[in-house]
């Protein structure tokens, strides 16, 4: 599901957002591209120093909108700069060997955000 041209946009510096909400409110965080990992099996993982608002909204509802983009990688006909934007679910982990290997990078961090897309779409 994760293109090529999705994975070239992480190739570069870009501002992440990650969108999550509750029927009180949405909640927006940002991050940086080259906080992201993306596992064999297209997971993505952030590592989240804050984002907590982030955890209580997916306690209530773990359903994320995520946007990402490079002004680096041409978009459709020749469009300086792509983004994609892709839905899925996410939940935070604390343990294990994933949250071990990207706490090693980031050791700044509590827990990691793991979201697993469903859709992608690209924008530009």
């Amino acid at each position: 599901m994760l293109t090529e041209k999705f994975h070239d946009v992480l190739n570069h510096e870009g501002v992440v957002s990650v969108v999550t909400w509750t029927p009180a409110e949405p909640h927006i965080t940002n991050t940086w591209n080259s906080y992201l990992t993306v596992t064999d099996d297209e997971r993505i993982l952030i590592p989240a120093a804050g984002f907590t608002h982030a955890e209580d909204d997916l306690a209530q509802n773990n359903q994320v909108l995520f946007t990402v983009g490079a002004r680096e990688v041409e978009g459709r006909d020749g469009y300086q700069g792509t983004g994609f934007r892709l839905t899925g679910t996410a939940r935070f982990v604390e343990e294990g060997q994933e949250f071990d290997d990207v706490k090693a990078k980031y050791p700044f961090i509590r827990k990691v955000l793991e979201i697993t897309p469903k859709s992608i779409k690209q924008l530009l």
